[in-house]
């Protein structure tokens, strides 16, 4: 993807931040600069982000968010004034972000052109998913590097997985929710709003810490429908629906798997047969049956799903996309599939 302006790419290179190639995770401030020189506590170097070590030299004003969840991030942060765009939206904005958002430039509702991103002249860049900054996504990002704009990726996304297959990847370990944490940390450290990043972190804490509180939900098995009718994506063990599931303790019952999304049968699913089905809501339109209301009619009129037994009693838990990915909407899924579990009468 495409091509720059000479004089952007100087202004670009003067911006203060560069990215260098390296391995590991976490951040550490560096010494501040000279008195006048730079904000306190800058340079704010990340040393393993996703394989790439960046540093920050200066807090961001010109920041894009090319994927929502980065985006929503940004915006529960109080950073609408230092964003000029966001791009690869599924879901409406998180409730409560919606004047927030409506501020930002949407550069596309799916991936904007490297050179529509560097039109705005950013200072930072932020996404959530490996692909999105590789070949096939936006751009990769050492092409960002080159022009001086650092680039973070959520560490949701390549901790513990590996993304090298063609899939949605494989989850070597289970993700949880202090990878999310830590994200929110890093990108509050980047803009120099630490105090903001531990408000947030502490309210998603307390708002997990009440959902689960006080009932017992170990026997209960449900399943993640992602997207597609066809050749349904199911939630594997350990991604996202995992925290969802490790939280409350109840069963995925295609927990045997560490695929993020794999295709499975519907066949297979039948088989599996459980309590409750956790289905998500998509605004897109890329697959066969991405809203809710698409994925119950298939569920009820297929002669192969509408015997089971979530769907003969209608035990369907609606969430967005978003709350499926790595995110801070993970908490909603959370919340949403608590509640739905005691409504059916599934808690102890």
């Amino acid at each position: 993807m495409p091509f720059v302006r000479s004089l952007r790419s100087a202004v670009l290179l003067v911006a203060g931040a560069v990215l260098v190639a390296g391995c590991g995770s976490g951040s550490t401030p560096a010494a501040p600069e000279a008195k006048g020189t730079a904000s306190a506590g800058f340079p704010v170097r990340l040393d393993a982000n996703c394989g790439q070590r960046v540093e920050v030299a200066h807090p961001p004003r010109r920041a894009v968010a090319l994927d929502q969840g980065s985006a929503e991030i940004l915006l529960s942060l109080g950073l609408a004034d230092r964003m000029v765009g966001t791009g690869t939206w599924t879901d409406p904005v998180l409730k409560g972000l919606e004047k927030a958002n409506a501020a930002v430039p949407r550069l596309s509702d799916q991936y904007p052109s490297f050179e529509t991103v560097l039109d705005t002249e950013p200072d930072f860049v932020s996404a959530t998913f490996l692909y999105t900054l590789g070949k096939g996504g936006v751009a990769p990002r050492d092409r960002f590097a080159k022009l001086g704009v650092p680039t973070y990726l959520s560490p949701t996304d390549c901790v513990g997985k590996d993304n090298s297959g063609d899939g949605d990847g494989i989850r070597n370990r289970p993700l949880t929710m202090d990878v999310v944490y830590g994200e929110i940390r890093d990108l509050s450290r980047i803009f120099d709003v630490p105090e903001r990043g531990e408000k947030l972190v502490g309210e998603l804490r307390a708002r997990v810490a009440k959902a689960k509180a006080g009932a017992d939900f170990a026997d209960a098995s449900v399943l993640y429908w992602y997207s597609d009718s066809q050749g349904p994506y199911m939630a594997g063990c350990c991604g996202a629906p995992g925290i969802v599931s490790g939280a409350l303790g109840v069963r995925n019952v295609f927990d045997d798997t560490k695929e993020e999304w794999p295709q499975i049968n519907w066949e297979t699913v039948v088989d599996r047969d459980p309590d409750v089905l956790v289905i998500g809501d998509l605004t897109r339109e890329t697959q066969s049956a991405e809203s809710a209301a698409k994925k119950i009619e298939f569920l009820e009129s297929h002669p192969v799903t509408r015997n089971m037994t979530a769907v003969r009693k209608k035990r369907y838990v609606i969430l967005s996309g978003q709350a499926l990915n790595p995110t801070i909407r993970t908490v909603e899924g959370i919340e949403k599939v608590a509640a739905a579990l005691r409504t059916y009468g599934l808690a102890k």
